[in-house]
């Protein structure tokens, strides 16, 4: 049995909200719990090799179903730019004394 609306084009609007605004990120810390994921934006400086200073400026709420659509579209993506601007290294993590954020 199909769905009525498996056939439909959908249109899609996308809009912003008036205080949308574009930001740059070099960090994001992650909380999990059963309910959500809660992703913390911010920008990363290192001002000496003993002293890394983070100032978060976004916090985001998702549902456990929308991390993982979030998961496939970065994943999808990476793999793409791999493909045509070569392989992303990774720099060493940074750990933040005390252990992983949970």
């Amino acid at each position: 049995m199909s769905h009525p609306l498996q056939n439909t084009p959908t249109n899609l609007n996308l809009s912003n909200t008036p205080d949308y605004r574009d930001n740059y990120c070099n960090s994001v810390q992650m909380r999990v719990s059963v309910w959500d994921f809660f992703l913390v934006f911010g920008t990363m400086h290192q001002q000496s090799p003993e002293e890394v200073n983070i100032q978060n400026f976004q916090g985001i709420y998702l549902s456990p179903q929308q991390a993982k659509a979030l998961l496939n579209v970065l994943s999808q993506n990476v793999t793409q730019y791999e493909q045509t601007f070569g392989t992303i290294a990774l720099e060493p993590q940074f750990a933040p004394p005390g252990g992983p954020v949970h």
